[in-house]
């Protein structure tokens, strides 16, 4: 099913996922707050992310890092000068633009990622591309944004105290790696993994949360000797695809594999492949694995004047890393997912609204119902006996008709409801409803335990 964006921020801002930053006030351009459910299911994501690529993997270590950084570390990483957009603006309205975008938004199977000014220029009043605002193909040429948010340590501001808000996650990485690898003693091949929070100051960020100035990155460097034999990237492309398939159930009808060709290649990278996902708005990137080669470690051992290379205790040969980097963007994997889980469905009784979030993503597994207010105090039971036991995120809901009920449980991708019925006090089962097939069992509270850890393993 095609969804509509409009219906699906909709349904999330009714619902408690999202919310409008600043409301209050008028709201603030691009900004989004996360409510109660999406608060719960980003920590979930975040969490099943940090589990498979750092608990669970056996060459991987975690980091957090500071978001404001010396500003030599972005002269080194040549963020400071490079980091910037191809801003141009209409004559007529004044209204401003990124030329690659205003591309690639008219030509959705063009990626213009490696195009110069000149061809950007040139390709825009050749196919005679209109300013989205007044319709008008009158533009001035191309100048350069700076993204970087820049701000001032300190009572003094003057040159010396400029700071940057960082722009990525992994210079923290970069800037620490001799650290971690000393304190913990690790030889390579070994990879370090951090989530958090950057910003970048897009001129036209947009698509609900595909696009953000602030936003949350979940990156992975992973640190191997130039002299290995085995092929690291196609194993961080595995890995990352069997996380997509498996962990958060993203279906392979919805993504593709991009090779970046050699004219799009940043320039410290011997190979890119970025996974893209069929959102409704175009097909977006959404997982980018690069072959950084020992750029990053080079530049700061240069700038720094630290050594950073490695003594391999097998050859005695010292060098410097080289490095593959998975890296994906927070909100563009969960607005992944909730465009996925999104469903309208029509029944013989009217229709209903379903989000059919992935188990382990689900901001609540169970709801617990009682049909009745008599049966308030068994619920509540129930309530507490699974909380106690199996230690996952359950609500409870008394308010409105059961049909009611079941509906918004349905809308907010709560898998299972349990139902305290006039049955239970006499025979201490309950019924429980599954969320995607609606049907219905059976089953005794001494039983819930056991039932529940296999549907929700």
């Amino acid at each position: 099913m095609k969804i509509e964006m409009e219906k699906l921020i909709a349904h999330l801002k009714s619902m408690g996922f999202v919310f409008q930053g600043s409301e209050i006030y008028g709201g603030l351009a691009n900004s989004w707050d996360y409510g109660p459910l999406g608060a719960e299911l980003k920590n979930n994501l975040k969490q099943a992310w940090w589990d498979f690529f750092i608990k669970k993997n056996p060459y991987n270590i975690g980091l957090d890092t500071s978001i404001i950084m010396n500003s030599k570390v972005w002269q080194a990483s040549g963020h400071v000068g490079n980091f910037n957009d191809p801003l141009l603006d209409c004559k007529n309205c004044k209204s401003r633009w990124r030329a690659d975008k205003l591309i690639e938004e008219k030509f959705l199977d063009l990626n213009v990622g490696g195009w110069s000014d000149t061809q950007l220029e040139d390709f825009i009043k050749e196919k005679q591309i209109k300013c989205p605002k007044c319709e008008k193909c009158d533009f001035t040429n191309i100048r350069k944004f700076e993204l970087m948010f820049k701000t001032n340590q300190g009572v003094v501001e003057d040159a010396s105290s400029i700071v940057y808000l960082r722009p990525e996650t992994a210079q923290g990485i970069f800037v620490q790696y001799k650290n971690a690898q000393r304190t913990l003693r690790k030889q390579l091949p070994f990879g370090i993994g951090q989530i958090g929070k950057s910003f970048r100051n897009e001129i036209t960020p947009g698509n609900f949360i595909f696009r953000t100035r602030e936003f949350e990155q979940m990156e992975l460097e992973f640190f191997f000797s130039p002299n290995d034999s085995k092929d690291w990237f196609e194993y961080w492309l595995n890995q990352v695809q069997e996380f997509l398939d498996n962990i958060v159930k993203i279906s392979k009808e919805n993504y593709i594999l991009r090779e970046h060709d050699k004219e799009e290649l940043a320039h410290y990278s011997s190979r890119t492949v970025d996974i893209e996902f069929k959102f409704p708005f175009g097909i977006g990137e959404l997982w980018g694995i690069a072959n950084r080669g020992n750029f990053d470690l080079s530049q700061h051992q240069k700038v720094s004047g630290e050594d950073l290379t490695y003594l391999d205790p097998n050859t005695n040969e010292k060098y410097l890393a080289h490095v593959i980097e998975p890296s994906v963007g927070v909100e563009r994997l969960l607005l992944a997912i909730f465009c996925q889980s999104y469903k309208e469905e029509k029944l013989d009784n009217g229709e209903r609204i379903v989000m059919q979030l992935p188990v382990n993503l689900a901001p609540y597994k169970i709801a617990i119902l009682p049909l009745q207010k008599q049966q308030i105090d068994k619920s509540l039971e129930v309530y507490e006996h699974i909380n106690k036991n199996l230690n996952i995120a359950c609500t409870f809901d008394e308010k409105g008709n059961i049909g009611k009920r079941y509906r918004r449980q349905d809308a907010i991708g709560t898998p299972y409801c349990i139902t305290i019925d006039f049955d239970t006090q006499n025979d201490n089962c309950v019924t429980i409803r599954n969320r995607d097939t609606m049907e219905q069992e059976r089953i005794s509270i001494p039983d819930l335990n056991s039932y529940l850890k296999n549907k929700l393993s």
